[in-house]
């Protein structure tokens, strides 16, 4: 197994999206182990709400900035973390010119801030690169099933086109660069409109709504508790030497979509019947990691199972879709391109 570094001393560590459901969660960790952290967010798909117990941290800065018009940051930084993308169909698809040139543009701007700071740079990819899988589980070196012309490919290919920067200038000795395949992560700082499984049956089942199924429900997918995910990224990001290979990072855990919706129904008491709608274009029909070589470089595997994940998920969607009188007052956020608007509550 790769060593990873340690060298006791504080560095400054740039995340890229850092007010998102993940970035909010790996700022938290940076910090605890005692890192200094410059969260750069757009607040396009991100929220205040995610960093605001933050803002008073002694090491914690926040910059509102678009990844595709980046600024020179007037610090030294350590490591950038590229967390800088909306990740579910409803968001990425909202604006999908945006969302390519996040991937390629944005990723282009901090590889360049990389190779000026000589910083670490790690790139969160996603299984989505795989497509469709006609292999299954998948492994980093299946090359992927993929539309490049479909509605999801704003996603897929500007993520594909993402890795080829990261590699390519890995090659040319210009960066030190990481890439991380991510697949399907669920937890507490989930936006309860952001389109993903859990949380659109986890506000049904809590709203006493039809739990609503995309297609046949017999569709798999593997859930990776947020936690397990960022302990994955921080070791794949300090591990020396650099792998110089993408890494699959998620729960190899299989589940139906069908007996997702059933353990929804065990944890939330509910009379919420079940409904299924047609599949999206371009929707996989298979997702299950391989992640032995994150296993082997890392020794890195997820601890949570589904069952404990989705408890705390649950208690984190029951305390922010609690009636007004029981909970702070809403506060409407709206992204400065007008795509989304998202109901957030007052932490």
């Amino acid at each position: 197994m790769l060593q990873r570094v340690h060298d006791g001393k504080t560095r400054t560590i740039l995340v890229a999206g850092g007010a998102g459901f993940v970035g909010s969660h790996l700022c938290d960790a940076l910090l605890l182990r005692g890192d200094r952290v410059i969260c750069v967010d757009s607040f396009l798909t991100g929220s205040r709400t995610n960093v605001r117990p933050l803002e008073n941290h002694p090491r914690f800065r926040l910059i509102e900035e678009d990844v595709c018009r980046l600024s020179d940051i007037d610090e030294p930084v350590h490591q950038i973390y590229n967390l800088a993308c909306a990740a579910s169909p409803p968001f990425y698809q909202a604006d999908p010119v945006h969302t390519m040139m996040t991937c390629v543009t944005g990723t282009g701007n901090l590889l360049a801030l990389a190779e000026r700071q000589k910083a670490s740079f790690l790139l969160a990819s996603t299984s989505e690169v795989y497509g469709d899988p006609e292999e299954h589980p998948q492994r980093e070196d299946y090359r992927g099933n993929v539309s490049c012309t479909g509605p999801r490919a704003c996603y897929d290919e500007g993520k594909r086109a993402a890795e080829a920067l990261c590699f390519d200038m890995l090659r040319a000795g210009r960066a030190d660069t990481r890439v991380v395949r991510i697949f399907n992560t669920y937890g507490p700082r989930m936006q309860p409109n952001d389109g993903r499984i859990i949380s659109n049956l986890l506000v049904q089942a809590l709203s006493g709504d039809p739990l609503t199924i995309y297609g046949s429900g017999e569709q798999t997918r593997s859930f990776c508790f947020v936690t397990d995910l960022v302990e994955g990224l921080t070791a794949l990001m300090d591990v020396d030497p650099n792998p110089g290979v993408p890494v699959n990072l998620g729960n190899p855990g299989e589940f139906t979509i069908n007996e997702l919706a059933t353990m929804i129904r065990a944890i939330v008491p509910s009379s919420s019947k079940i409904v299924y709608r047609p599949l999206p274009q371009d929707d996989p029909l298979r997702r299950r990691p391989d992640i032995a070589r994150a296993q082997d470089l890392l020794g890195w595997e997820p601890k949570v199972p589904l069952s404990q994940g989705l408890q705390k998920t649950v208690d984190y969607f029951a305390s922010i879709l609690a009636p007004p009188d029981l909970c702070a007052a809403p506060v409407r956020e709206k992204s400065r391109s007008g795509l989304t608007d998202t109901l957030q509550l007052g932490a």
